[in-house]
């Protein structure tokens, strides 16, 4: 699980914009950009190239 610090400062990579959080599938997941980031052992991998669109 992810901190709530963490959450508040976590900005999607590509577009710097806002990301939300699917505590359920351990997922962050940009709307602008249409990315979804996993998250591995509580640890965002907040690589562009590693996203998956949706």
């Amino acid at each position: 699980m992810i901190s709530d610090e963490l959450l508040e400062i976590l900005v999607c990579p590509k577009c710097k914009g806002d990301i939300e959080y699917d505590r359920e599938n351990a997922k962050l997941i940009c709307r602008s950009c249409r990315l979804i980031y996993d998250i591995k052992d509580d640890i965002p991998i907040m690589l562009i190239e590693e996203a998956e669109p949706f």
